[in-house]
C-alpha cells in the first residue's frame, strides 16, 4: 500500500511553477499567479512548522515531566523496598543484603541490640508509646553511628549496625556510646520505665557469611541479657563455632 503524500498540494504548485519558469512565452500574469500560489503554500508550511514545533516542545516538556516522575517513583519504590515503615531505617532484608555485599569485599563489625523489657512498655502504656520508643532508639543510633555505618531494624525491638572496616575494639566503644545515649535519652515515660538496651558485637573477616556474623553478635547479645542487660558484650571470630551444613 502506497503511503499518502503529505505534501501533494505543495508538490503540485511547485510543479506548476517549474512549468511556468520553463515556458519562455509565459506572461507577467502567469508569473504573478504562480508566485501567489507559492507564497500561499509557503505561508501554510510555515504555520504548520511553527505549530509542530510548539507541539514538539510541549511533548518534550511532558516527556521530561514523566521521566522525572518515573525517577521519583523508582526512588520511592526502592525506599519502600529497603526501609522500615515505622522508623525509616533499613529493614531486615536490606541489612542482610548490605552486610553480604560488605563482607564480600572487606571486614565488618556487626552490632546487634535489643530494647530491654520492651514488652513491659507495650503492655503498660500501649503500642503507640512503644512505637515512639522504637523511633527514639533509632534516633539515638543515627546520632551515634559515624559516616559509612548503616542502621537497620531487624525485628520488633531488635536493631543492627553495620560498621565496615572497623575493628572489634572500635565497634565495642561505639556500642557503649549507643548504650549510654539510649539510657540517657528522654523518652517521656514514667520514671518506673527507663529505656535501656543490650548489645552484642562481632568482628568478621572478609568472606564471612551474614549468618555467621549475625550468629556471633546474637550470641553476644544474649550473653549481655543473661548478665543483667543494659551492657555490651563482644565475640571474636573464634569465640563461636558454627555447625557445618
Amino acid at each position: 500500500m502506497t503511503e499518502p503524500d503529505l505534501f501533494e498540494s505543495e508538490n503540485s504548485v511547485l510543479a506548476g511553477a517549474r512549468a511556468v519558469f520553463a515556458n519562455p512565452d509565459a506572461g507577467a500574469q502567469a508569473y504573478r499567479d504562480t508566485l501567489g500560489d507559492l507564497i500561499g503554500h509557503y505561508e501554510r508550511l510555515m504555520r504548520e512548522t511553527r505549530r509542530l514545533i510548539r507541539r514538539s516542545d510541549r511533548e518534550e516538556l511532558e516527556m521530561n515531566r514523566l521521566n522525572h516522575r518515573l525517577q521519583d517513583l523508582a526512588r520511592e519504590l526502592e525506599f519502600r523496598a529497603t526501609r522500615d515503615t515505622l522508623t525509616g531505617a533499613l529493614n531486615r532484608g536490606a541489612i542482610i543484603e548490605r552486610a553480604g555485599t560488605l563482607l564480600a569485599g572487606g571486614s565488618l563489625s556487626l552490632i546487634v541490640l535489643d530494647i530491654d523489657h520492651f514488652k513491659r512498655v507495650n503492655d503498660t502504656l500501649g503500642h503507640p508509646v512503644g512505637d515512639a520508643v522504637i523511633r527514639g532508639v533509632v534516633d539515638c543510633l543515627e546520632q551515634t553511628v559515624p559516616d559509612g555505618g548503616l542502621i537497620g531494624r531487624v525485628g520488633g525491638e531488635e536493631f543492627a549496625a553495620l560498621l565496615p572496616g572497623r575493628t572489634l575494639d572500635a565497634a565495642v566503644k561505639l556500642a557503649e556510646r549507643m548504650r549510654l545515649h539510649i539510657a540517657n535519652h528522654a523518652f517521656a515515660l514514667p520514671r518506673s520505665l527507663q529505656v535501656t538496651a543490650s548489645f552484642g558485637v562481632s568482628w568478621n573477616p572478609p568472606g564471612t557469611s551474614f549468618e555467621q556474623a549475625y550468629a556471633r553478635a546474637d550470641e553476644a547479645l544474649y550473653q549481655a541479657k543473661r548478665s543483667g542487660r543494659n551492657r555490651v558484650v563482644s565475640l571474636r571470630e573464634s569465640d563461636l563455632v558454627l555447625p557445618l551444613h
